[in-house]
């Protein structure tokens, strides 16, 4: 008869969960649980058998947090802004696992349309988020996403490592200069917008609205 075990699978998860967001994914050993649950390493392995099995948890729970940013960028009236200040807040209010999960240089080299898809399983729902409202193909909008992705990711790396910090307001004008310049541009292979869509749009309209949002870590 196996021992019985002294913590339960979802104790062991969320302490070694506490240790990445707060030391790094790298901090996670036998030892260290063991510590934080003021026990010898011994009785995590009467619930998992190896530290691969915690490890492989912790990377589950740290994209659900994602995906719970993700989805509530997506229900704002501007689901493409939403998503790329969601990206960039998930950097700031969670630094330890925004590295975890896109500063990982163990996903191995890939162009930038297969790291999208590879690193967010929200992808395609993102990707809707520009091209249904927009009326754009395929691959203009996943050419728009790729750039916005690409500055969004700047942003949010510098926010998540500490080198600056950006507010709310900032973050907006930002992401909707880029975008809006993307779509007028004419260079997403296909004709421009209209600038009269963009306004009905609300593209045009979305600074003011940036002053009414609270500050994201602002001091």
């Amino acid at each position: 008869m196996p021992p019985k075990a002294k913590f339960t699978r979802d104790e062991i998860i969320q302490t070694a969960l506490a240790i990445t967001r707060e030391d790094g994914f790298e901090k996670i050993t036998a030892r260290e649980l063991g510590s934080r649950l003021g026990s010898s390493a011994r009785p995590i392995f009467t619930v998992f058998e190896n530290m691969e099995q915690i490890k492989a948890e912790v990377m589950r729970c740290a994209r659900d947090l994602y995906r719970q940013y993700v989805d509530r960028g997506l229900q704002q009236e501007l689901a493409f802004q939403g998503v790329g200040i969601a990206y960039i807040r998930f950097a700031l209010e969670e630094p330890k696992l925004f590295c975890l999960l896109f500063m990982n240089p163990n996903t191995g080299e890939k162009r930038v349309d297969q790291i999208l898809p590879f690193i967010d399983e929200s992808y395609e729902r993102i990707l809707e988020s520009v091209q249904v409202p927009y009326g754009l193909s395929r691959d203009q909008a996943d050419m728009i996403y790729q750039h916005l992705w690409t500055y969004s990711h700047g942003i949010a790396a510098m926010c998540a490592t500490g080198l600056c910090r950006y507010t709310m307001q900032q973050i907006t004008e930002r992401l909707t200069e880029i975008f809006r310049s993307l779509l007028m541009s004419g260079n997403i292979g296909g004709p421009k917008i209209p600038r009269h869509a963009l306004s009905t749009s609300g593209i045009c309209s979305i600074h003011k609205k940036a002053e009414t949002v609270a500050p994201i870590h602002d001091e």
